[in-house]
């Protein structure tokens, strides 16, 4: 049976830890910044885990990393 393809776009979007778990980008940090205070787009520019409902989903599009 042939390698299964992993998915482009989570391969840019996601990175898997030591641990096991996916790390991805906060969204909304891109445009429309004059409305935002300093705070929320300092807290954008951090990663964090992605949600437990859809790491089976990650694992999915990723099934060699």
């Amino acid at each position: 049976m042939p390698k299964m393809k992993s998915h482009s776009g989570a391969k840019k979007r996601f990175k898997k830890t030591g641990s096991g778990k996916y790390m991805r980008k906060k969204a909304g940090k891109a445009h429309i910044l004059t409305k935002k205070t300093s705070r929320k787009k300092r807290k954008l520019g951090k990663v964090t885990e992605v949600d437990e409902t859809q790491k089976k989903d990650v694992e999915q599009m990723l099934p060699y990393s």
